[in-house]
């Protein structure tokens, strides 16, 4: 998102102060510039702290390489441009119900944030991998501290074939504007047995294109469930989609293409290795 121009120039003057986790402008703006740089700021990650000892934009990463690259391009990658939407505490708590996590299971969380759901899934003694395409987001994650691995990456560009041991369990608020991709990558990391729980919009129960038809028969098929979730249940997060849980568990003899599917296909040979 582009920087305005009235922002860039206050942010780059020699006298504002960006320096570890902190943006500290200290000089007088007119309220409706500050209105515009504390939206940007806000976005990032930064909050105000107006404590006589502070007095500047705190951010719970270290945030001076990020913001001066930002100032360079004179744009700022947007959370909502990025489909980042954070699973609200009622919405983490239905989906924790469904997926039943148990001390030692292995979770995988393909799209982290910042950490909504892996502080309870780790309450609750899973071992908990994540996966977050936001150096930002991954930062404050490594920093609680409760994940076995935190994956900076683009979730769709990993290999499920890659991973030596599927999950007992993946638990995931995708990006909604590419939800369908996302579950269908994920399941790909699942055990035989296992279970996935997903946030979706609810436009996955009524599209007609092919992704979305595709996607109920598959639910149908291996007898998943899709739940309604309150038309409001991602309001606190900033947002009016209007959601619904997908859950599914993994028969060993189904035809979810589960971890163990993928292992199971035969080896396709390069026909042209000999030429």
């Amino acid at each position: 998102m582009q920087i305005p121009g009235n922002v860039l120039d206050v942010l780059t003057d020699p006298r504002t102060v960006i320096s570890g986790d902190r943006v500290a402008v200290p000089f007088q703006l007119d309220p409706a510039l500050y209105q515009r740089m504390n939206k940007m700021l806000k976005d990032i990650g930064g909050r105000w702290d107006g404590r006589k000892a502070v007095g500047a934009h705190v951010f719970p990463f270290p945030v001076e390489e990020f913001m001066r690259a930002c100032l360079a391009a004179g744009e700022w990658p947007s959370r909502y441009e990025q489909g980042w939407y954070p699973t609200p505490p009622k919405v983490v708590f239905d989906m924790l119900e469904h997926a039943s996590i148990r001390v030692g299971h292995t979770v995988l969380e393909p799209s982290a944030g910042t950490g909504s759901l892996l502080k309870p899934m780790a309450e609750q003694m899973g071992i908990v991998d994540c996966v977050e395409i936001d150096f930002r987001r991954a930062h404050v994650l490594r920093e609680l501290g409760l994940a076995r691995q935190v994956i900076l990456g683009d979730f769709l560009d990993l290999d499920p074939l890659a991973t030596d041991e599927p999950y007992d369990r993946i638990v995931m608020n995708p990006p909604f504007s590419d939800a369908i991709g996302h579950v269908m990558h994920a399941l790909g990391f699942l055990k035989d047995g296992g279970t996935l729980v997903a946030v979706m919009p609810e436009s996955i129960t009524w599209h007609s294109d092919r992704a979305a038809v595709e996607f109920r028969k598959l639910i149908a098929d291996n007898e998943g469930e899709i739940v309604k979730l309150p038309a409001d249940a991602f309001a606190p997060s900033g947002t009016n989609v209007r959601t619904v849980l997908v859950c599914l568990d993994a028969d060993p003899d189904g035809t979810l293409r589960t971890h163990g599917w993928h292992r199971r296909q035969p080896v396709q040979l390069d026909l042209f290795a000999m030429a």
